[in-house]
């Protein structure tokens, strides 16, 4: 056994020199972890785990160092330092290079095992976690722990679901099952729960095991297909479930020296199908048992009571299995050296297997018992066959020696005493001795000449009938059964050569020669008489081993013909594919191990004797589908009993129904050529081949027909297609020929009708031309008519206009002398106010302060106000002005008219409306550039008042201290544009010559300018501040404005009644025009 010492090293080989399979104990190579120095010490490893493909391991130590060794390339890699012990390990992720860890501080880490690096970091379990388990996709993990469990996706590393339970009830294990979508959970009340992995809904619950079989499950294991559940605890009792048909199916007891068990694992196998047989059952001594979960054999055992084991791990390929001792090394074994029958335990520790079915109790009744003791073999019979071959070999012992001595200096006696004492002969060896045995002559040339010959026709399409994923092996498979038929034309016309021969082709596909001559070999020594009843099944040798069965069990016999089961259907599937469909490779291998090296006859006994064995399930079959299936599948049947009982019918077999007596013995092939191969019906062969070729040439014949039948047709096809098509283009030539013709008397027709109205047409045209000359000076006339009469509505509108302009002038005039009178009385009333206030207790001057205050604001308001009523003012000038003018112009030309009656009326009334004319024209064009002034002052007065606006809101938010330098640049705003408007009054007074409305505009301009005056910066008032000249003045004031009142209500008047007259008389003339409405924008 070699040892490897990881020490300080990072990385390296594993071992020097890999032990071969005889190493001691199977075992590969013990790995320890040692630290060297003052106190040397030797660090324990806690966990390992397989990744999927089972060639590298994952091994974590007590100090939190993960190792990664590579058991095919013989190396070993520190990945990872965690610092922390691990609890668990898992590395069959999707990402193949990514494992998880469960670290001893509750945590789960991903690393990757080529960056070194962390990949993701799960917290959530509050104690150790016991386990994890992975999805078969790679994409899921369930982690346990004593309290929870928790489902993680690996692809984000969030936790998906929770599984919470009481204290009182804790949580063994939870993991997913193999192949499927379902979660299995096993809590420590022994309950067993499966759920579906997308729902997460309860599937079924295992039942409570049956009374007296009780026992506390502490440790599970699964078979690779998911159908066979295991479960074991503080007992020697093991309990067998069934999940398809979730039934307690089978107890295992364990010795007596197996007190409970610690950890449960099958033993993977590549020719089960995933329906496991071989258990590996650590127990509390630290020794791990692997035993046959049905037969309840003890295949071999690992550790012992010095070397004791403390968790093991078997790699998903069934070659290596990683346990950790208890010392903290780590042994890695090699599942073949262990199931080598050299290395079990000696023949005593050979366990037989009792059924308790007469006991009372139905746990007893599933309770198998694992006993040691010796088997015993059945009782022999001494015939007197026996005793004459007995003398015939003490006579010809030199003879005999000279028959067993086979090629390559190996004894064929020396081999079968081999094979009986292990079973089967080493794997590394195997190939050797079967060449030896067969005495293969290995005639390179004559295999060359029959490979040469091509493929036969016979299996040119055997892709069709047998689709192998492999092409090599397809091709193989091809050129050997080529030729075999090439060799003999019999196994051209056998159906069931490739199932024959398939076996032999894949174990010998790299060496052809030798494939052929194994199957040569079989062919002629144990396919003897097969082939006299051709093309039926040998029932000659189907007869007689319904004879040795008729012997040896009667009963089965029975029960088989009852149900019109013949040996056609269970020998001959078995005979026909050498056993290829119901045995694993390695089954295969150990039974062709013992037939090889006994009697041609061994083969058909080793097949009565497989039928035998199988009798319990078989007479519980009564449908001749089942028959036929059981023949075609695997089975759960213990190969070497079936050898073993092969012997024990070749002994006791009588000679007169013996197949020995029928079939010759061992024959090996010729050298250099092969030997001819004529033991069949051959006219019916020939027959059969002539039929075939002669078929053959017929359908070669019917083809040919049928593709010269096939290329008449099509060219008399193409000859009538070809004819068609000349007709249809013939037939075509005339109707486009006619076609023409209509055309051309059509276009002529046409071109006449297109003639005259296109004279029709110059006709209308010069007709509308005349039409729209007269209808454009028509136009012309009505567009000089339209733009006289809009010129006179215009110049109506603007007398209309400025009319209205008059009278609010005068309006706003009479209003301006209210107010002066106005405020002249609320000056009266103020004064009288503050002489009262005066007289007032000193305590009060805060309140008149806050009048004071609301005084000023209403001042202020008011004067804002005044500035809003002069800026209406300003714009109802002009509607004044205009009224002014066409007073004005009326009144000049009433005097014109009074003054042309007075010079004896010496113009008509022709000249009179051309002055009046030229008059209005002259003061429209007057009034026209006035208003131009007039909205330009107006745009002007509205910007500063919304400046005016904005500074005033500003200013009121601003502190007190501000309020004298806002109040005096308002009243410096007011006054100037007081005097801009009162300049622009003066101006149009001065045109039009009334010089009165200035003046009393003026006067009261300054009325407002003493009232401003008089106000006190601090908004206090008193009656000292006005002199008698001012109040003098203002009651003159008043009297004037009564005078210019009445005159300003009769002049009105009167430009009333002549504009109502002018404007009746223009709607007269010209109906009113629609302009559209406009609206000015700041």
């Amino acid at each position: 056994m070699e040892s490897s010492d990881l020490g300080s090293r990072q990385q390296g080989p594993i071992w020097h020199r890999k032990p071969g399979p005889s190493a001691r104990r199977g075992v590969i190579v013990n790995i320890i972890h040692s630290v060297k120095g003052y106190h040397s010490k030797t660090i324990r490893f806690l966990n390992v785990a397989f990744d999927s493909s089972g060639d590298f391991l994952l091994a974590g130590d007590h100090q939190g160092n993960i190792y990664v060794f590579d058991l095919n390339g013989n190396r070993f890699n520190l990945v990872q330092r965690t610092t922390q012990a691990c609890t668990a390990l898992a590395f069959n992720l999707r990402r193949k290079t990514e494992f998880l860890v469960a670290l001893a501080d509750y945590s789960i880490k991903c690393f990757d095992i080529e960056t070194k690096e962390l990949v993701s970091w799960m917290r959530g379990h509050d104690s150790s976690v016991s386990s994890i388990s992975v999805h078969g996709s790679g994409r899921y993990a369930i982690t346990t722990s004593s309290d929870t469990a928790q489902l993680w996706d690996l692809d984000t590393f969030q936790r998906k679901r929770k599984l919470n339970v009481r204290q009182s009830v804790g949580i063994q294990k939870v993991f997913f099952l193999p192949l499927s979508n379902t979660i299995l959970s096993c809590f420590k009340d022994n309950s067993v729960f499966a759920w579906e992995f997308d729902t997460l809904h309860c599937k079924y619950q295992l039942p409570t095991p049956v009374e007296g079989s009780a026992l506390l499950y502490k440790v599970f294991a699964v078979t690779r297909d998911g159908r066979i559940f295991v479960a074991g605890g503080k007992s020697n009792q093991l309990h067998l479930w069934c999940l398809e048909s979730r039934k307690l199916i089978r107890i295992i007891q364990m010795p007596a020296k197996v007190r409970a068990v610690r950890h449960l694992e099958f033993l993977p196998d590549s020719f089960d199908g995933g329906s496991n047989q071989v258990l590996g059952v650590l127990s509390q001594d630290n020794i791990m048992r692997f035993i046959n979960i049905e037969t309840c054999k003890l295949l071999f055992e690992i550790g012992s009571h010095e070397e004791g084991i403390s968790t093991a791990a078997i790699s998903p390929n069934g070659r290596y299995i990683a346990s950790v001792m208890e010392n903290g090394s780590l042994n890695l074994y090699s599942v073949q050296a262990l199931t080598q029958e050299g290395n079990q335990p000696p023949p005593p520790t050979f366990k037989v297997v009792e059924d308790w079915s007469k006991c009372r109790s139905e746990a007893n009744k599933l309770t198998m018992r694992v006993t040691s003791g010796r088997s015993e073999r059945p009782w022999k019979s001494k015939g007197s066959k026996i005793q004459s071959r007995l003398l015939k070999m003490q006579v010809n012992t030199s003879l005999e020696n000279k028959e067993n001595e086979l090629p390559g200096g190996l004894n064929k006696k020396r081999l079968r005493t081999l094979l009986k004492g292990f079973g089967e002969y080493p794997a590394k060896y195997r190939m050797f001795v079967w060449r030896s045995l067969l005495q293969l002559p290995e005639n390179h040339l004559a295999f060359s000449s029959l490979i040469d010959k091509g493929t036969h026709s016979a299996f040119v399409n055997i892709q069709n009938e047998y689709p192998i994923k492999s092409q090599k092996l397809l091709r193989v498979l091809q050129r050997t059964l080529s030729a075999l038929a090439h060799w003999s034309a019999i196994f051209a016309e056998t159906p069931y050569i490739p199932l024959l021969a398939f076996p032999f082709v894949k174990l010998f596909q790299n060496n052809q020669l030798i494939c052929f001559e194994v199957v040569a070999t079989v062919v002629v020594n144990l396919c003897q008489h097969w082939f006299e009843y051709f093309p039926n099944p040998p029932v000659n040798i189907l007869s007689m081993m319904e004879n040795v069965l008729a012997h040896h069990d009667k009963e089965l016999l029975q029960h088989l013909i009852k149900y019109n089961v013949t040996s056609q259907v269970y020998a001959w599937p078995l005979l026909e594919t050498l056993f290829s469909e119901v045995l694993t490779r390695e089954e295969w291998l150990k039974v062709f191990d013992n037939i090889f090296s006994n009697h041609p006859s061994y083969f058909l006994m080793i097949v009565i004797a497989y039928i035998i064995c199988s009798r319990a399930p078989l007479l519980h079959c009564n449908q001749i589908e089942d028959f036929e299936y059981f023949f075609h599948h695997r089975n759960n049947l213990d190969i070497n009993v079936v050898i073993k009982e092969a012997y024990h019918l070749m002994e006791t077999t009588p000679l007169d129904i013996h197949p020995q007596r029928v079939l010759d013995d061992f024959i090996p092939l010729t050298k250099g050529q092969y030997p001819v191969f004529n033991k069949y019906p051959k006219f019916i062969v020939d027959y059969q081949t002539q039929e075939q070729e002669r078929i053959r040439q017929d359908e070669i014949e019917y083809l040919r027909e049928r593709q010269l039948a096939h290329e008449l047709e099509a060219k008399a096809q193409e000859r009538k297609a070809e004819d068609e098509a000349w007709y249809r283009k013939q037939e075509l030539l005339q109707e486009a020929e006619e076609q023409r013709r209509k055309m051309l008397l059509e276009e002529e027709e046409k071109l006449v009708e297109q003639r005259q109205r296109l004279a029709a047409v110059k006709r209308e045209l010069k007709v509308k031309e005349l039409q729209f000359l007269d209808a454009s000076r028509r136009r012309f006339l009505k567009y000089q008519q339209d733009q006289r009469q809009m010129e006179l509505k215009r110049l109506d509108d603007e007398i209309a206009r400025k009319a209205t302009m008059r009278e609010q002038e005068t309006a706003a005039a009479l209003q301006d002398v209210e107010v002066q009178r106005m405020e002249l009385e609320s000056q009266r009333q103020v004064f009288e106010q503050h002489l009262i206030k005066d007289q007032e207790a000193v305590t009060k001057e805060m309140r008149e302060e806050v009048d004071a205050r609301r005084r000023k604001v209403d001042l202020e308001d008011h004067l804002v106000q005044t500035l809003m009523e002069i800026d209406r003012e300003e714009k109802q000038k002009a509607q004044t002005v205009a009224e002014e003018n066409l007073t004005k112009a009326e009144q000049k030309r009433i005097d014109a008219n009074w003054r042309l009656r007075a010079l004896h009326k010496l113009r008509g009334d022709d000249q009179d409306r051309e002055k009046r004319y030229e008059e209005i024209a002259k003061l429209l064009h007057d009034n026209r550039v006035k208003e131009a002034e007039l909205l330009k002052a107006m745009r002007e007065a509205e910007e500063k008042t919304w400046e005016e606006v904005i500074q005033k809101k500003a200013q009121l938010e601003q502190e007190q201290k501000a309020a004298a330098a806002a109040d005096e640049h308002r009243k410096q705003f007011l006054e100037d544009k007081m005097n801009d408007a009162l300049e622009l009054a003066e101006k149009l007074q001065r045109e039009d010559g009334c010089f009165e409305r200035p003046r009393d505009l003026k006067a009261g301009r300054t009325g407002r300018g003493v009232e401003l005056q008089q106000v006190p910066r601090s908004g206090n008032i008193c009656l000292n501040d006005l002199s008698p000249s001012q109040s003098s003045s203002h009651m003159s004031l008043d009297r004037r404005g009564e005078d210019l009142v009445l005159q300003e209500r009769e002049l009105m008047a009167e430009v009333r009644r002549l504009r109502q007259k002018l404007t009746s008389q223009a709607r007269t003339r010209h109906p009113p025009a629609r302009f559209p409405a406009t609206k000015w924008t700041p």
